[in-house]
């Protein structure tokens, strides 16, 4: 496995630019979905999400490729990520029809778990602006040989909207690559997202394209075997804890399968109960594996958790630091993401710090 190399802060506008869809979260709160009267609003994505940890908790200039419907909804999301700091000039705005007949934003309604009862999410994002999106609606060649990003991040949530939002992800990490930017790619496997448009066949036919082009691969166990077809030797149903040796030998038959990876890794989670969990990582890189044990967190809420955990490791390298340093900061970032409500992080680099160190939860006075 090759070497990540970037390039240098000073050549580029970004940092990192993440290409995705953000929706409203729509949060019931301590209620539930079904029976909630008041939901407090928050914007979220999978990919986003990974552009706003490392602006707000790590200080990286970011900016989001994607597109909303100019309506008051589309608006709002815009206010939501500005007050989150990342670059909004990649926005592309499409003009709304009056009700959505042609495109619209999309919605996501998210209850968390507690106890016995899991987390339930429900997204109303069918006919989106970013779904509806086509390679020739960004300036790739702007985005990336003039103004410059070091990283691009994308992944399987943006690829599954729709056939094109596919072939715009692949443009993207084509123009990426021609730039010398390094390209990570989060499979990110959601059921819902697939069904309708040939299930795990059709999710493995485009993600193992678009992996064959990347450099850097998240997942979990689940992604790995729904996406790719690598699947994890003797996991169950309910994915309690497997030995090390089992993810490590997984990771190893992803590296020989796509050689152009230069990093691949997943996080570790075993689910007691939805506020209970142990949570880690494991990575492969320049054929070494990197591993953070597994220890038991509480959680608020865990959406965004695995996003946090990506920011975090990117973070390790856009700062210079060994890859080590970087995975522990992913599993730390991760952590601390799922202690607070809404998808995206609220943790601060001190905290994220102070959890790699192995410091207490004491009051901070």
């Amino acid at each position: 496995m090759d070497s990540i190399t970037l390039k240098t802060a000073e050549s580029c506008s970004w940092d990192c630019v993440s290409l995705g869809e953000v929706m409203l979260r729509l949060d019931p709160g301590d209620e539930r979905t079904h029976t909630a009267r008041n939901f407090r609003a928050w914007e979220g994505g999978g990919e986003y999400n990974v552009a706003r940890g490392l602006r707000r908790c790590f200080g990286m200039r970011t900016a989001i490729i994607t597109a909303f419907a100019k309506n008051p909804i589309g608006l709002l999301l815009e206010d939501l990520m500005l007050q989150g700091g990342v670059d909004t000039s990649l926005v592309h705005w499409v003009p709304y029809d009056g009700i959505g007949r042609t495109v619209r934003n999309g919605l996501n309604f998210t209850e968390r778990g507690f106890g016995v009862r899991a987390a339930v999410g429900c997204s109303d994002r069918g006919n989106t602006a970013i779904a509806n999106s086509q390679p020739g609606d960004f300036d790739w060649q702007q985005i990336f040989a003039a103004s410059g990003a070091r990283w691009l991040h994308t992944g399987g949530i943006f690829a599954a909207l729709s056939p094109s939002t596919a072939s715009v992800a692949k443009v993207a990490i084509q123009a990426a690559r021609s730039a010398d930017t390094v390209v990570s790619y989060d499979l990110n496997y959601r059921e819902s997202l697939w069904k309708g448009i040939g299930g795990k066949a059709k999710a493995q036919e485009v993600n193992r394209e678009l992996v064959s082009a990347v450099d850097v691969l998240f997942g979990n166990e689940e992604d790995f075997s729904a996406t790719l077809g690598v699947a994890i030797e003797g996991v169950s149903d309910d994915f309690k804890q497997l030995p090390v040796s089992s993810y490590e030998s997984m990771l190893h038959r992803v590296a020989e399968i796509y050689p152009n990876l230069k990093l691949i890794a997943t996080t570790l989670r075993t689910a007691h109960t939805a506020t209970k969990n142990d949570w880690g990582a494991i990575a492969l890189y320049e054929g070494r594996t990197l591993h953070v044990p597994q220890r038991p967190i509480e959680i608020l809420d865990r959406v965004g958790g695995g996003d946090s955990f990506a920011s975090g490791l990117i973070y390790g390298f856009l700062a210079g630091k060994d890859a080590e340093w970087a995975v522990q900061c992913g599993v730390a970032h991760g952590a601390l993401a799922m202690t607070t409500p809404g998808d995206t992080s609220m943790a601060t680099l001190p905290e994220v710090e102070a959890v790699m160190r192995g410091g207490s939860a004491r009051i901070a006075r």
